[in-house]
């Protein structure tokens, strides 16, 4: 479903890091687990579309995403990736739903009322659906990031350090959400972390040195 194989990125022309071929099934819960340098980021970055690596390919669905030009990719990307930031990314002087419909919008799919609503009912903040970002408390915000990268109902959904800065108990309440997203929208999930704490829930985990 989704394979990264002879995937290699030169930095500058200079320094050149390796990635180990990665495959991953339909529906499975991965971990990626790197320190700070281990390339993570870049990792991330090239199993998402946004950067291109020297060498190797990265197939997700069948698709070769690099073979896609700009504009189909960025497309695909819309409909096929969700991404969790560990900081919300959201435009402060839209409503929650405003948000939602623009994710819709830029992934070339028309405003789907109901699956905001589904969305938000799930996530238990379908009465924050009105109110602007700097409304919500943190918490709500994070499930407001959850909602957006899972509203196109993606294949892939990628939380990049979602628990670094939270106590245990929110690591764990976080976590468990994204579980049951990935479970209720049948994608697959990969959390990038360092936070070895959440090593125990994961079945599988891609380790980089």
């Amino acid at each position: 479903m989704i394979s990264i194989k002879s995937v290699t990125h030169n930095y500058n022309g200079a320094s050149k890091i390796s990635f180990k071929d990665w495959q991953i099934n339909e529906g499975e819960q991965w971990l990626l687990l790197g320190g700070s340098g281990s390339g993570k980021t870049t990792l991330l970055h090239i199993l998402t579309g946004i950067l291109k690596p020297s060498n190797g390919e990265v197939h997700i669905q069948q698709t070769s995403i690099y073979q896609l030009s700009s504009k189909e990719l960025d497309q695909f990307r819309g409909r096929k990736i969700g991404i969790i930031f560990q900081r919300p990314h959201l435009i402060k002087s839209l409503t929650i739903e405003e948000n939602l419909k623009l994710a819709q919008s830029l992934a070339g799919l028309p405003t789907d009322n109901h699956r905001i609503e589904e969305v938000l009912t799930s996530l238990a903040i379908a009465d924050k659906k009105k109110a602007y970002p700097s409304e919500l408390s943190q918490g709500q915000l994070q499930r407001v990031s959850i909602a957006r990268a899972v509203i196109n109902r993606p294949t892939l959904l990628i939380a990049d350090e979602p628990t670094s800065s939270l106590d245990d108990k929110n690591a764990e309440a976080v976590l468990q959400l994204l579980m049951e997203q990935s479970g209720l929208n049948q994608a697959t999930l990969v959390v990038a972390t360092h936070d070895k704490r959440v090593k125990d829930a994961f079945t599988h985990t891609y380790s980089l040195a």
